[in-house]
């Protein structure tokens, strides 16, 4: 199966690992030694590790901050670390090099420390720098699960859009082949590599994960792989591949953006997906008079627009669609795949909220079969 060999690497081992199980949940004394174990690894001396504390959500990765002192400096730190199983099987190196590529071209956290092979911290992780802000604005009072329905009213829709359309722009513009990315490979192969690679990535984990079995993911499957469409070599781009409200901060008062988070799934494609995942209804906001906002943020209509006027990109609505029924197979496969797998192993942190999480995917399924339905009308 013609996919991305790190990719394949990864969903390999996955299979391996996954017995190791069930999980244990982490006290303070198992960070703390963990920890020991990668700050003497990198011959960091006379430090003290203090206040470590779970941070919330992070149903993919396990994430910690503490506070890291050494002689002449404290900083706030952050720890991301693989899971035994999650809604997702990622790469602590990927992620590490394009946070790396992508200092002072979008903001971004900074690489402390990274154990890419799980060597002292028993599963793979990294350490980045804490950045200020957040994730929702400040005069939101709904509760939701971070991205999922978050709202933003006229005000912070001003403050806002124009940083997520600098931002992305800036992400797609990025020159990945003059970046050191070795755990990266572009899919220059052939026209419809990039389609292809991503239609193999998320079917073996479908393959894979799966408890019960589902007819509409088959022929969702077949469906995708009979219209893969082409994309240009010279058309392909960073893809972040989760670029919505929820994986970026900004400040509280100016709505600048501090920080582009959760690169965990970000590979080199075609920038349909990008937008494709975007638009995903599950991360728009609640309606506000009679209009749907795509991340709470602006109307589809207008978010395809400011993204061809900031890009130059002509948007082709077919490869667009086709993006839009991978994305919603992608989902459903994450969560009526990957998610119950992992909750009924309780292989993961947040067994609750994987289990909470898995109906969604019907939705996702439905979305689906709604696309398909309507492209072959067109």
């Amino acid at each position: 199966m013609d996919m991305e060999p790190r990719i394949r690497q990864l969903l390999d081992e996955k299979l391996l690992k996954r017995d190791q199980g069930p999980y244990r949940s982490l006290s303070d004394a198992d960070v703390s030694a963990k920890l020991d174990r990668l700050l003497a690894a990198n011959d960091v001396r006379d430090y003290r590790v203090e206040s470590i504390g779970r941070l919330a959500g992070g149903a993919s990765k396990e994430q910690f901050l503490f506070t890291l002192s050494t002689p002449g400096k404290t900083e706030k730190l952050v720890l991301r670390m693989d899971p035994l199983e999650g809604v997702v099987e990622t790469c602590r190196h990927r992620e590490a090099e394009l946070i790396d590529a992508f200092q002072g071209h979008v903001p971004v956290p900074e690489v402390r420390f990274l154990d890419g092979e799980g060597a002292h911290l028993g599963q793979p992780g990294v350490v980045t720098s804490f950045v200020g802000g957040v994730t929702k604005p400040p005069v939101q009072s709904k509760v939701v699960v971070s991205g999922v329905g978050t709202s933003f009213n006229q005000e912070w829709r001003d403050r806002i859009v124009p940083e997520f359309i600098d931002n992305l722009a800036r992400i797609h513009a990025f020159d990945w082949r003059s970046a050191s990315l070795p755990h990266f490979q572009a899919p220059t192969g052939y026209p419809t590599q990039a389609a292809l690679w991503q239609v193999n990535w998320w079917s073996k984990v479908w393959h894979d994960d799966h408890i019960p079995a589902y007819p509409l993911f088959t022929t969702g499957e077949r469906w995708l792989r009979e219209h893969l469409p082409s994309c240009a070599e010279d058309d392909l781009v960073v893809v972040h591949a989760d670029y919505r409200t929820g994986n970026f901060m900004f400040d509280a008062e100016t709505g600048k953006f501090t920080a582009i988070l959760d690169w965990e799934l970000a590979h080199i494609g075609d920038f349909h997906e990008e937008l494709a995942w975007t638009t995903q209804r599950l991360f728009a906001g609640e309606p506000d008079g009679g209009k749907s906002y795509i991340c709470g943020l602006m109307t589809r209509e207008d978010f395809f627009a400011q993204y061809e006027a900031a890009t130059g990109r002509t948007i082709n609505p077919r490869t667009l669609a086709y993006y839009e029924a991978l994305g919603s197979y992608k989902c459903a496969t994450q969560l009526l795949g990957s998610s119950l797998a992992a909750a009924v192993r309780q292989n993961n942190h947040q067994d609750l909220l994987l289990a909470w999480l898995v109906p969604l995917g019907h939705t996702f399924l439905a979305e689906m079969a709604r696309v398909i339905k309507e492209e072959k009308s067109l």
